[in-house]
């Protein structure tokens, strides 16, 4: 999404609380309106009381780190080793099935490799 798709999504939660201590006073009717949770709304309030506008855009969903993920150094060093000495199945060896375009590019395994 671009900065401006983000600003309007933003805009467009901004304008939910607004509606909803401006217009109606009420959480419950402002939720069904906008067809939102009040769990949903209220997170958003929060938010949006800690951090300002900020609060309301949208923020990534993945993890902010994986505790058993390959570090950096040792990818890298796959990758090298694998453009060094092609360590790929050729396409259409004989007892192993071709590469989809998932598998495509890695290593083979030992039952190929012989």
């Amino acid at each position: 999404m671009t900065d401006r798709e983000l600003d309007k999504n933003a805009a467009r939660r901004l304008a939910i609380i607004r509606h909803a201590r401006e217009v109606t006073g009420n959480v419950a009717p402002t939720c069904r309106y906008y067809g939102i949770s009040r769990q949903v709304f209220y997170r958003r309030l929060r938010r949006y009381e800690a951090e300002g506008l900020a609060g309301l855009r949208d923020r990534l969903k993945r993890p902010a780190h994986c505790p058993h993920e390959t570090p950096s150094e040792v990818v890298a060093k796959i990758i090298y080793l694998r453009r060094i000495h092609h360590f790929t199945v050729p396409i259409g060896q004989p007892g192993c099935s071709s590469p989809t375009s998932r598998s495509y590019g890695r290593v083979a395994s030992l039952s190929c490799a012989i």
